[in-house]
């Protein structure tokens, strides 16, 4: 499975129109290109950050698909302000412990290693059983670009309150993986679940 993100740092005033433009007319466009299993999209508010994600159940669709939406990803960066950032990924983890509602809440790490395979490793194997074990959590993925020796692991909590809550767990979970798997830790985000869609299935 494959997946690509689209990121905007935009402005909050066009938030909402940017959700209503990826509900009504991004979503219904791609989940019908060969190969397309769902999408995702997640928003701050405060800074105006968005990031879409689509699920691809192979490399040549996901590929196939991209110059097909350029004028979408045009129409977003005028909708939401801002240029794209448009990543590939490989998906090496996904679990879910049940499916997200509304309300729900996520936190996107991403993070650069010399060893892909030793982190999703450890990450499978020591941090998510203790992921598992937080308050509110819903589900958990790791994306990988193998190539570029970067990863992101998104973590989902079923509110808000869930999210925070486990912020000082996260750090320092963050920093025992940085010692034990050879990561470093290049970003941390929060943000609200807006569409749960992407529908990836169960990889651990």
């Amino acid at each position: 499975m494959f997946a690509r993100s689209t990121s905007f740092s935009g402005s909050p005033e066009g938030i909402d129109s940017g959700i209503e433009f990826v509900r009504d007319e991004v979503m219904p466009t791609i989940t019908q290109m060969p190969g397309c299993v769902g999408m995702s999209f997640v928003i701050d508010r405060a800074s105006g950050r968005c990031i879409a994600t689509s699920s691809w159940a192979s490399l040549d669709d996901m590929r196939a698909s991209f110059n097909q939406l350029a004028p979408m990803r045009d129409r977003g960066a005028d909708i939401l302000g801002g240029a794209p950032t448009v990543d590939e990924w490989e998906v090496a983890l996904m679990h879910r412990d049940h499916r997200s509602a509304d309300g729900a809440c996520c936190r996107v790490t991403w993070g650069r290693t010399s060893d892909i395979d030793r982190v999703v490793h450890g990450f499978r194997d020591q941090v998510l059983p203790q992921i598992e074990e937080l308050d509110g959590f819903c589900s958990a993925s790791m994306l990988v670009d193998r190539e570029g020796g970067r990863t992101c692991g998104t973590v989902t909590f079923d509110s808000r309150a869930a999210l925070d809550g486990s912020r000082d767990t996260a750090a320092q979970m963050r920093s025992r993986a940085s010692e034990m798997f050879g990561v470093e830790f290049t970003d941390v985000a929060e943000f609200d679940l807006v569409m749960a869609h992407l529908r990836l299935p169960e990889l651990v």
